[in-house]
């Protein structure tokens, strides 16, 4: 199996929603958000197996060193022998996928958010700088594109973390910021019980609203001179939010269940999406 293969066989298995926004692109940008994708998958593994937290943090310093050895021409992981020609022919910066493996290392540091201002630098650093890596592989030529792509980034987090959160949960994670669900009089007991409450229902309302938010403002930061090229991105935005108001309509009882569209809604989402854009 080549390292392109391996990659491609990883993003696959995944499901994920951003194997669809992949779909329509060119074939050097398909391989290469392709390797992209895949060494997020691979790090963020690192903390979702559940490891011991001594053993994950060693596992995203040898991730820390082998992204030095992409840089360097000196890789031995699939992932990473995938990656090497890529940051080269796109010039990807090395310091965008150690902030990756920052964004990561946060999940072993932090299990509850106090704030939304600490939140957002997790949001940056797994989401809304995959966005700065993506927009680049997709080609820009308007500087405004990348604050486009940051904040799209940072709204699919927040559409992740929306839904998931009966899941993240059940992880004894919390990523709903711990001031906000005091306003909305919930208490973390609230969310480790499931339970299905008005004020959860509004809390819920409120960080769908704020996700909704950072999509408003990244289609208003996309220059139209530069939309055709990162018609990847608004697939990936086109099908998240459908997955959002999902998520709306579930209210309260996203606790105890987990949305998700159906592949053939994903594929005729991101045609109808890249065909129009």
């Amino acid at each position: 199996m080549t390292p392109d293969q391996y990659c491609q066989e990883r993003a696959a298995r995944s499901g994920s929603s951003f194997y669809y926004s992949f779909l329509f692109l060119p074939r050097d940008q398909r391989t290469a958000i392709t390797a992209l994708y895949a060494f997020c998958r691979e790090v963020d593994d690192v903390v979702d197996e559940g490891l011991d937290p001594v053993v994950a943090r060693t596992k995203l310093d040898w991730w820390r060193t082998e992204i030095a050895a992409v840089f360097d021409g000196t890789p031995t992981h699939p992932v990473s022998l995938a990656l090497a020609p890529v940051v080269k022919a796109f010039d990807l910066p090395q310091a965008r996928f150690e902030d990756i493996i920052e964004g990561m290392r946060m999940d072993l540091d932090y299990n509850r958010y106090p704030d939304f201002a600490t939140l957002e630098v997790y949001c940056h650093r797994v989401a809304g700088v995959v966005g700065l890596l993506s927009a680049r592989i997709f080609g820009y030529s308007v500087p405004a594109t990348l604050d486009y792509a940051r904040d799209l980034g940072i709204a699919l987090q927040l559409t992740n973390i929306v839904r998931d959160v009966g899941e993240d949960v059940r992880r004894n994670r919390i990523y709903l910021p711990l001031d906000e669900l005091d306003r909305f009089g919930v208490t973390t007991d609230d969310l480790i019980l499931f339970r299905e409450t008005e004020e959860i229902a509004a809390l819920l309302r409120f960080q769908a609203e704020r996700a909704k938010a950072f999509y408003s403002r990244a289609m208003a930061a996309l220059p139209s001179a530069d939309r055709r090229r990162q018609r990847a991105g608004l697939v990936m935005a086109a099908i998240y939010r459908k997955l959002l108001g999902e998520v709306e309509a579930e209210g309260a009882r996203i606790m105890n269940r987990r949305v998700s569209l159906t592949p053939i809604v994903k594929l005729w989402t991101a045609w109808r999406t890249w065909v129009r854009a």
